[in-house]
Formats: C-alpha cells, sequence, structure tokens
C-alpha cells in the first residue's frame, strides 16, 4: 500500500490527514463526514462560524459542494481561467453543505491546486479534502512533516511525508460573484 493508499484508509475511516500544499501543511479529513470535521475544529482550535476551504482534483469533484447554477455567467471565465492554480474561489454552496464546511456564509471556499500531490490525493479519494493550514491555534503552520509531527505529537493523525511546493504565501481567496479580493 502506498503512502496516498494509506491516507485514503484513515480518511474513510473518519481520520485527519496533514498533507502538503502550495505552501504549508495542510489539515484535512472527509466533507461529507460531521464527526470528522467536528474533531478537525477541535483539533485546530478553530471556530466552526470561519468555515473551511476544499481542495479537489477539478472542478466536477466540487459539484456535489456548490450551487452552480448560482454562478454568474460572466464570472465563470475569471474562475476557470485561474484553476488549476493558487486561487481560492468562494462560490455559492449546495443545499446540502454542514455548516461546519462553509460556517455562516451562504458560500464555500474551494480550490483547484495547480500542486500535484493535492491533486493526486484527491484523485486517489474521488473527492474533495478539507484544507487548513496545519497548526495549533497561535503557533506558525507547519512547513515538513516532521513539524506536524511535533505541534500535533498528542493528537493522532496520518502525515503524508512529502515535501511542501515552492509558494511563500497562502492561496489568494476572492469572491466569485463579485471578484473582489478578499486575502
Amino acid at each position: 500500500m502506498n503512502d496516498f493508499e494509506s491516507a485514503a484508509e484513515v480518511f474513510y475511516q473518519g481520520g485527519i490527514i496533514a498533507y502538503p500544499t502550495e505552501a504549508v501543511f495542510g489539515l484535512g479529513c472527509d466533507p461529507d463526514n460531521e464527526q470528522a470535521l467536528q474533531d478537525l475544529l477541535t483539533l485546530k482550535q478553530r471556530s466552526a462560524d470561519k468555515g473551511l476551504i476544499l481542495v479537489a482534483a477539478d472542478y466536477a469533484q466540487l459539484l456535489p459542494y456548490i450551487d452552480d447554477k448560482k454562478i454568474p455567467q460572466d464570472r465563470r471565465f475569471a474562475i476557470f481561467s485561474r484553476w488549476p492554480g493558487p486561487v481560492t474561489w468562494l462560490l455559492p454552496k449546495s443545499a446540502n453543505v454542514s455548516p461546519l464546511l462553509s460556517g455562516d456564509s451562504d458560500n464555500i471556499a474551494v480550490r483547484v491546486p495547480d500542486f500535484e500531490p493535492v491533486r493526486q490525493l484527491c484523485r486517489v479519494l474521488g473527492k474533495p479534502i478539507v484544507s487548513t493550514s496545519a497548526n495549533l491555534s497561535g503557533l506558525e503552520p507547519a512547513t515538513t512533516a516532521q513539524q506536524v509531527r511535533e505541534q500535533f505529537a498528542n493528537h493522532s493523525l496520518f502525515v503524508l511525508d512529502q515535501v511542501v511546493g515552492g509558494a511563500i504565501a497562502p492561496s489568494s481567496i476572492y469572491d466569485a460573484r463579485t471578484g473582489k479580493q478578499l486575502r
């Protein structure tokens, strides 16, 4: 069994995975598993009203989580021309999205990265994965597998032991309806 298959086994058992992204390690879980989402928020000491990001191998994987019909036609080119890439879009969420994913928003934050290890992980999982920085509240995000293990030494999670991409900043975040940059 390779690392991605091991990660998938943990993912489908409701566990938390630490994996490399473009700039830092991310923590993720199954976006359809309420208990896993709650465990991730508890681990991160993160408020549920903030919401979380989903990363996916491609747009098709995101369709169950977004209300595609509510994306303005004139904004589609802006969205799709930036993917795959380091851009997170706030898109209208579908009716079945957990508030633990979307927080107190009518949108959901989604990204199709150009960082191949994340896309490969999502292909193996067959769906998107939650993405939030791998750090405890008040600490810097981990940039190596070793830093993840040190910060979360007292917690059970699977660490995908690979190298982060070369980005020096987190992804930009845009509102898909307005085009306004939020981060």
